[in-house]
């Protein structure tokens, strides 16, 4: 479908907004609106343009074990959210300023390196800078 122009948002299921909205506004985002419509739904946009929407009917005392990463069975779905950087060293200090844990780091043969943590709600994202 030679239609589609890239991805127009990510979205992620949360326990709380407040939560949530704290967490990612240290990455940048910013509140656009929400809760709105039937979920509710609430939406942040980064200034490079990432949109994510928050769908907020999580379980309030739901454990915050990643179905898709933290059990032994591997269930198909969308696993993280990458996020391409220029720089990596000012991501991890940015991250170690504000107390965001790095939970693993990858690097490649050809120089490339992500590095990942978790949301609040053991969501994962993976900040990716190309070699």
């Amino acid at each position: 479908m030679k239609q589609i122009k890239g991805i127009n948002h990510v979205g992620l299921r949360v326990r709380s907004l407040e939560v949530a909205r704290a967490f990612y506004q240290q990455l940048g985002f910013e509140f656009i609106v929400g809760p709105i419509g039937p979920e509710p739904v609430a939406v942040m946009l980064h200034p490079s343009g990432v949109n994510i929407n928050f769908i907020l009917n999580a379980t309030p005392d739901a454990s915050i074990d990643n179905v898709l990463m933290d059990v032994p069975e591997k269930h198909t779905g969308f696993t993280h959210i990458a996020l391409e950087v220029d720089d990596l060293d000012a991501i991890r200090e940015q991250l170690n300023e504000r107390e965001i844990p790095i939970t693993e780091t990858v690097e490649l043969p050809d120089g490339a390196i992500f590095i990942f943590v978790r949301d609040p709600d053991g969501n994962v994202i993976e900040f990716h800078k190309p070699a």
